[in-house]
């Protein structure tokens, strides 16, 4: 089969195994260092898309992506005109109407503030976090009329209570005047259930039922905060905001997603996981310059057989080639074993923190290292690892191609 001979000759040095033994294990760590920063990047990739996996689904799987309310703060009485003139964009899954006020919760001996979240079983989606994250009790058990409240385990544990216990609830809105002064609305609710997301929102969200909230807000009758949009990406929030803000129906009202009030927190992560990627993307960055070392000491090394390849009629440009492809050859080959052993590593990392008996953060029950393995991710870290292997092999390359015959034979 034909073969270029630049190609021919740069694989032949590359599998080479003679030479100086100073050479080979130049060589040879060259490649173990791609090997283990690549291996170390898909690793550590994959374990920061898990944990941002996971605080978008514990976190903004709860809290409403869009909403959409009066522009005054008043109540929406006419909710469901408002969902008829609005056009919801395909990126939307489900919406529900909700009530929602700061307040504050009253155990047996504590006090919390939290987030009052009124909802509406019938309008929930099955798909709701939360109700996929009961310990005990179930989204129907909060019935109009009847007051119950349904709380996160930390919290319940926090206020002392149990399902069957009451427990009482002031609202930051709804209050009364008194000769006394203003009175906040507070009502006394029966615990109907406990949830255990695994997220700070446990201890910052209360569910009731979204009659019972109106209630004690004085809102109309049926009357609510506003609309809830919950959305196929909670990451598309900004952009269905922005697409529901210039319809016509829009005019007088509201529309916020959760960026607004939890932006930075992920921010934060996106900011922690960029620079964890640009520090190992600097470890890969030195083991492909490493080549350069290499290549350096095989150009020594081979320098008389490059001279008389010159003079059998070998080119510059094909000297150049094959050096650049004997560079390269460390490049791919350390790239294909760093790929099988990340993704391998990723696989059983938590079957390996086990055995080894390394805990790296409080898991709950049966949960390991959270992990999301992206091909596109995998696919630009092998790029990367190639792409710095060549720029490394460019000057040495240029620099060999460039020295004449008779100059590295002149003492021969």
């Amino acid at each position: 089969m034909f073969q270029p001979v630049s190609l021919f000759i740069g694989l032949r040095y590359s599998r080479a195994r003679q030479g100086s033994a100073f050479t080979a294990f130049i060589n040879r760590f060259s490649l173990v260092g791609i090997v283990l920063g690549v291996a170390a990047l898909i690793v550590v990739t994959s374990v920061m898309n898990g944990f941002e996996q996971q605080l978008k689904n514990r976190i903004l799987g709860v809290v409403p992506q869009v909403t959409v309310s009066q522009s005054d703060g008043s109540s929406m009485s006419d909710w469901r005109q408002v969902e008829e003139e609005l056009v919801l964009p395909r990126q939307v899954v489900h919406h529900s109407p909700y009530v929602q006020i700061e307040g504050i919760v009253q155990g047996q001996s504590q006090l919390n503030a939290v987030m009052i979240q009124g909802v509406f079983p019938q309008f929930e989606s099955r798909h709701n976090v939360i109700a996929e994250h009961f310990l005990r009790g179930s989204m129907d058990a909060l019935q109009p009329g009847e007051y119950g409240i349904i709380l996160g385990r930390p919290l319940a544990n926090r206020l002392d209570v149990q399902p069957g216990e009451q427990l009482r609830v002031l609202a930051a809105a709804g209050g009364q005047f008194t000769p006394v002064g203003v009175m906040p609305a507070q009502r006394l609710f029966r615990v109907q259930g406990i949830f255990e997301v695994g997220a700070d929102i446990d201890q910052q969200l209360v569910l009731v039922h979204g009659q019972d909230l109106a209630r004690l807000l004085r809102y109309p009758e049926d009357a609510v905060t506003g609309v809830r949009l919950y959305l196929e990406d909670a990451f598309q929030a900004t952009e269905v905001a922005s697409q529901l803000r210039t319809q016509d129906g829009a005019a007088d009202l509201r529309i916020d997603d959760w960026s607004e009030r939890y932006g930075r927190l992920f921010a934060a992560v996106r900011m922690e996981k960029g620079m964890m990627l640009f520090m190992l993307a600097v470890v890969v960055a030195v083991a492909a310059f490493n080549v350069v070392s290499a290549l350096v000491m095989v150009i020594h090394d081979k320098r008389h057989d490059i001279a008389i390849l010159q003079t059998l009629g070998l080119s510059r440009r094909q000297v150049y080639y094959m050096l650049t492809v004997q560079g390269l050859y460390n490049g791919v080959v350390g790239t294909l074993i760093g790929l099988i052993l990340g993704l391998g590593l990723t696989f059983v990392l938590n079957d390996l923190l086990t055995i080894l008996n390394v805990e790296l953060m409080q898991q709950t029950a049966g949960e390991g290292l959270p992990i999301v393995l992206q091909g596109s991710q995998i696919a630009s870290i092998a790029a990367l690892a190639i792409g710095m292997t060549v720029l490394a092999t460019l000057y040495p390359a240029w620099r060999a191609a460039r020295v004449q015959p008779a100059e590295a034979l002149r003492y021969e």
